[in-house]
C-alpha cells in the first residue's frame, strides 16, 4: 500500500493517524467516506477521481495560460462518467482555446497499466496503486 507521504505527515501532527483509520483509508482508498476525519483534511487530500471536470480543466487553465507550449493534464474521471462528461469536457477544453487535453476514465480498458487499490471499485483503488507483473515493467 502506498500513502501520500504528505497526508501521513498531516495525520500524524493532526493525530489521528490510528491504525484504524489507515485500514479504512485502504479499504475505501479516499478520506470521503471515513469517519472521523475532518472536513478539512477531506478537501485538502482530494482523489483525481473525486475532483469534477471543470475543476481539471480550471487547473490546466491556470498553467496554459503562461505556456507558450500545450500543458499536459489528464483529466481523470470515474467509472461512472457518461460520455456526455466527456464531450462536456472536450467542449470546454476547445472553449478555454486548449493546445491539447487528455481524459481517462478509469475502468475504460480491459486492462491498464496501473491498477489502483485493493478492491474492484475505481473510487475505493484511486489512492492506492500497484503494478501489474504482466503489463507494467519497471
Amino acid at each position: 500500500m502506498e500513502l501520500n507521504p504528505l497526508f501521513l505527515k498531516y495525520a500524524q501532527q493532526r493525530g489521528c493517524d490510528s491504525p484504524q483509520l489507515l485500514l479504512e483509508l485502504e479499504r475505501q482508498g479516499s478520506l470521503e467516506s471515513v469517519p472521523g476525519v475532518p472536513a478539512d483534511a477531506k478537501a485538502i487530500f482530494e482523489t483525481a477521481l473525486e475532483i469534477s471536470a471543470k475543476d481539471h480543466l480550471q487547473i490546466q487553465s491556470a498553467f496554459q495560460k503562461h505556456v507558450d507550449n500545450a500543458v499536459s493534464k489528464t483529466i481523470n474521471l470515474p467509472d461512472s462518467a457518461g460520455p456526455e462528461v466527456v464531450a462536456n469536457a472536450y467542449r470546454r477544453a476547445w472553449e478555454l482555446r486548449f493546445k491539447g487535453v487528455t481524459v481517462f476514465r478509469y475502468g475504460s480498458k480491459r486492462q491498464q497499466v496501473l491498477r489502483l487499490g485493493v478492491s474492484e471499485s475505481s473510487y475505493a483503488q484511486e489512492h492506492f496503486s500497484k503494478c501489474d507483473p504482466d503489463t507494467c515493467r519497471l
